[in-house]
């Protein structure tokens, strides 16, 4: 198990595996922060999204774990 991080930020390819996992976190409490970044390196598309865990989410405990 791994610790949920109050504040992450999600790279990758933007393909529907990049929304599955942003998509997840959501899932799990996460709120998206701030907008999507985009960049091509060449070959695809790369996507980046910052997710935090709200202030006032009580169930994200400072020792909560949980698979990201």
């Amino acid at each position: 198990m791994e610790k949920k991080w109050e504040y992450r930020l999600i790279t990758g390819k933007d393909d529907s595996s990049f929304c599955e996992r942003i998509s997840g976190l959501l899932e799990k409490g996460y709120t998206l922060y701030g907008s999507p970044s985009v960049t091509y390196n060449g070959k695809h598309v790369i996507a980046a999204q910052a997710v935090i865990v709200p202030k006032d989410n009580k169930e994200f405990g400072k020792h909560s774990t949980d698979k990201p």
